[in-house]
């Protein structure tokens, strides 16, 4: 089965769609416009029944099959991004310091036309939910929805996610069993040492010091302390200390992020930040405070999920055109709240030769939508056959 002619005829207004979402972009919870949009799009298709409100901002749409059967979920998110765009394109962001930089507008606007194209056709036994996330940048959207009581609500069996990938063929897909994006984790260290002259080091305890020696340490972790078959980064992202050349300052702050992909090592780094820090300050007299936030669980594809989203992909594209054994990312996606409350999988589409994710010039490239309506019909049709 290849790209869907009705998906081809969808495109114009897909593309319309997906330009309207760009130019109008929402922050986190905040995407009140954008949900009504949603809304009424999905009002307008036919859909059986639009609930608004779920997690705060999220929407879900219920079509209904050709008699009964179980629920399955499609999953697009909704929020953008707190960057100014400069793409200079004639949809560009109308709103200074907010950009769809990640591409939830056209994640919209193709579950927009897989909603349209079911609720036509109805070529299915069950139900399928349409679901609209907000807060996925770092909001935890999903779990906001899922403690909502939404896979309980509309008894949704199995759920699945999408999302563009830009570097790779256009309209191409890429898909992994078990971890395919990491957990987002970050810490913050504040070192409390005592501060003086500069001329006078012996009578300090030199937090600049003690802190060049902690982001050193930290980097052991992943070179020292993982097994190296088990992938971990530990980025130092942040340094702040002092305000003059001639003073020794009292504190210095450190903060940064670390990406693992099960978790157990997760509970190692989490564990060898601490004792680093606390044992290279307590050595040269300073004391630290520390702190470590988990955001996101590993998003983590179900086995045999996992292969019928992959033969979803298959028979729009083809094989060649279906990774089924890509490289995790180490990017972090609470879509992985989702999978843990219910099997399923997370599958990437090729964005073609364009700027990387989060970049103000970046776009989302409307040549795929046609092929991303298609999988999300085929996937819908294949668990849910009449």
């Amino acid at each position: 089965m290849p790209i869907l002619n009705r998906a081809s005829e969808l495109q114009s207004e897909a593309t319309a769609w997906r330009r309207h979402l760009h130019a109008n972009p929402e922050i986190l919870y905040d995407v009140e416009t954008t949900a009504a949009f949603v809304a009424e799009k999905l009002q307008e298709f036919g859909v059986d029944e639009i609930v608004t409100g779920i997690g705060r901002t999220g929407v879900v749409g219920i079509i209904k099959g050709m008699g009964a059967g179980p629920t399955v979920g499609l999953r697009a998110d909704m929020d953008a991004l707190p960057l100014d765009e400069i793409t200079g394109k004639a949809w560009a962001s109308t709103t200074p310091g907010r950009m769809h930089a990640c591409g939830h507008d056209g994640h919209m606007a193709m579950l927009l036309g897989a909603a349209k194209h079911l609720a036509e056709t109805r070529n299915f036994a069950g139900r399928v939910a349409v679901i609209f996330q907000p807060a996925e940048e770092g909001g935890r959207g999903a779990l906001a929805m899922v403690e909502d009581g939404m896979m309980d609500r509309f008894d949704i069996s199995e759920v699945y996610g999408m999302h563009n990938m830009p570097g790779k063929k256009a309209g191409s897909f890429a898909i992994r069993k078990g971890g395919i994006m990491a957990a987002p984790d970050k810490f913050s260290l504040k070192i409390t040492g005592r501060g003086g002259h500069a001329a006078e080091p012996h009578n300090t305890s030199d937090t600049i010091v003690i802190g060049a020696q902690i982001v050193s340490a930290l980097q052991t972790i992943a070179a020292r302390n993982a097994n190296p078959l088990r992938s971990v980064v530990v980025s130092v992202t942040q340094f702040h200390a002092g305000t003059t050349h001639n003073i020794i300052p009292e504190e210095a702050f450190i903060s940064g992020t670390v990406r693992s992909l099960d978790e157990e090592v997760r509970d190692l780094a989490e564990r060898r930040i601490g004792e680093l820090a606390a044992g290279i300050a307590a050595a040269h007299g300073a004391q630290v405070e520390y702190d470590y936030e988990r955001a996101c669980p590993v998003t983590v594809n179900h086995p045999k999920e996992t292969e019928y989203a992959a033969r979803a992909a298959i028979d729009v594209v083809g094989p060649d055109d279906v990774d089924t054994e890509v490289d995790p990312s180490m990017a972090g996606e609470d879509f992985a709240f989702m999978l843990q409350s219910r099997p399923g999988a997370y599958i990437m589409i090729g964005n073609g030769d364009t700027a990387g994710l989060h970049n103000p010039s970046y776009d989302f490239n409307d040549d795929i939508l046609a092929a991303g309506i298609s999988y999300w019909v085929r996937l819908a049709e294949q668990r849910l056959p009449h």
